[in-house]
């Protein structure tokens, strides 16, 4: 026994140069250092444990060959942000290490107490890094450890995480993110400096949902870890501790904001198929609504993420509802072009009538009309038969009204045929104008009907991926 107190049991000098300097501290290399307390206070205890404090430059073990098991674990106190476009995740967390420090114990009753707080600059403290880390800590220093009287060491200290995550915001805002905290010593090798999990990560996760006060858009699901370990390049094998945190974002604003007036403003460009095409007020309507729905996306803009490595299924949910608004604007202008100026066009192509008004009016349940034969309505006007009918053979007497009578016939005979000839083009200018009318209408029934089956088939995709996402 020393006479400071210490009460060593000796062993051969065959150490490193390194020790050695140690030992004109330490006399002795020891198995345990079993400190004595002149009295039971944390003066005495501060002054037995002067000589271990000159230890603090070295691994806390009597041995090399002894390996330094470091417990690690965490409290999420909070998730502070997402940037969407960096790839990072910004979180605030309560570190917590335990390790044994082989040179010191006491007793307790002896010393007063079973621990007591020094400096942590007094004690080898691991080299334990986050690998994710990408930013300063700023959170606030804590300059003390505690030492325990059988020589275990605990170490604390809030941390401001700001580390890389590989951010998937294909399903946004249902979005579920998995991001992972990798704990290693980031100079010892496996064979110096073990990571070992502290505490089961369902306690973790409970007492981190127990605590948490700053969530904001997020929610934390549960935190899972794995070890493992990696080999550097020059052989020697480094140990990991890898926590997998998955958070889950909050909808409700993005639901409210963005995708019901999104939906209102498609419904309402669906029904106004029921406008009549013919009219400007249809195509005036839809270019408003279009107007309309740039300037919410602008306004919203803000709400939308940054995009990273992908593009938000929600980016091409408003992107598909723009463009079916404007292609049923498009097809208003091409319907109302074909409908007001029907009559300068030739006769429809047969095909067309086959294809469009025998086959396709069925389909959309606008069947052709029946043609009526062309003069049908002039027989029951024409009075030159009759007029014929009524008029009696000549008679011998009157000569020169016969004569007059005749010329007449001929005369109101060219007027009728020129009269028919008049009608006939008439009616076949109207016959080809109401089939070019027809077909309109044909192919505007036609577009409303994939129109609706396209927006039903999108938004049932769109929705199912979205739950599919969310349900995770």
């Amino acid at each position: 026994m020393t006479s400071n107190g210490i009460r060593t049991k000796c062993i051969p000098l065959s150490v490193t140069p390194i020790l050695l300097m140690f030992l004109i501290l330490a006399p002795v290399l020891c198995d345990a250092i079993k400190l004595n307390c002149s009295e039971p206070n944390q003066p005495a205890l501060l002054k037995a444990l002067t000589p271990v404090f000159n230890l603090s430059a070295i691994r806390p073990v009597m041995d090399t060959a002894t390996r330094t098991n470091v417990s690690t674990f965490f409290t999420l106190y909070g998730i502070l942000g997402v940037d969407e476009k960096s790839q990072l995740l910004l979180t605030y967390l309560w570190l917590s290490y335990w390790w044994m420090n082989e040179f010191v114990s006491w007793d307790p009753i002896q010393c007063g107490t079973d621990r007591i707080s020094l400096p942590r600059d007094k004690f080898w403290v691991p080299d334990i890094v986050i690998n994710e880390f990408v930013d300063e800590d700023t959170a606030p220093p804590v300059p003390y450890v505690y030492l325990f009287s059988d020589g275990s060491v605990h170490d604390a200290k809030p941390v401001r995480v700001v580390s890389s995550c590989n951010l998937d915001i294909y399903t946004f805002p249902f979005d579920i993110q998995n991001c992972t905290l990798t704990f290693n010593s980031y100079l010892h090798f496996t064979t110096d400096v073990k990571v070992l999990l502290g505490k089961s990560v369902e306690n973790i996760t409970k007492y981190s949902k127990m605590v948490m006060t700053t969530m904001g858009e997020w929610e934390l699901l549960d935190i899972t870890s794995n070890k493992f370990t990696l080999g550097r390049d020059d052989g020697e094998p480094v140990d990991e501790l890898a926590f997998h945190i998955r958070v889950r974002r909050r909808a409700t604003l993005y639901v409210v904001n963005l995708l019901i007036p999104s939906c209102f403003l498609i419904t309402v460009d669906l029904f106004s198929f029921l406008l009549p095409p013919q009219t400007v007020d249809r195509s005036s309507f839809k270019m408003t609504l279009i107007l309309g729905y740039t300037v919410f996306l602008l306004i919203m803009n803000d709400l939308l993420p940054i995009t990273g490595n992908s593009i938000p299924l929600l980016n091409v949910f408003f992107s598909l509802c723009l463009a079916l608004m404007v292609a049923s604007l498009l097809e208003t202008i091409f319907v109302t072009n074909l409908l007001g100026s029907s009559c300068n066009f030739s006769p429809v192509p047969r095909w067309a009538q086959v294809v469009v008004l025998q086959i396709l009016g069925r389909v959309v349940c606008l069947p052709q009309k029946t043609k009526e034969p062309i003069g049908s309505g002039l027989k029951l006007n024409t009075v030159a038969p009759q007029q014929i009918a009524d008029i009696g053979p000549p008679k011998a007497e009157e000569p020169v009204e016969e004569t007059n009578t005749d010329q007449e016939l001929r005369n109101m005979s060219r007027d009728l045929t020129a009269l028919r000839l008049q009608v006939e083009q008439h009616l076949g200018g109207s016959q080809s104008s109401e089939e070019w009318m027809q077909l309109g209408f044909i192919i505007d029934r036609l577009l409303f009907g994939l129109y609706v089956l396209f927006i039903s088939i999108s938004f049932i995709t769109i929705m199912v991926i979205w739950l599919n996402s969310y349900s995770q």
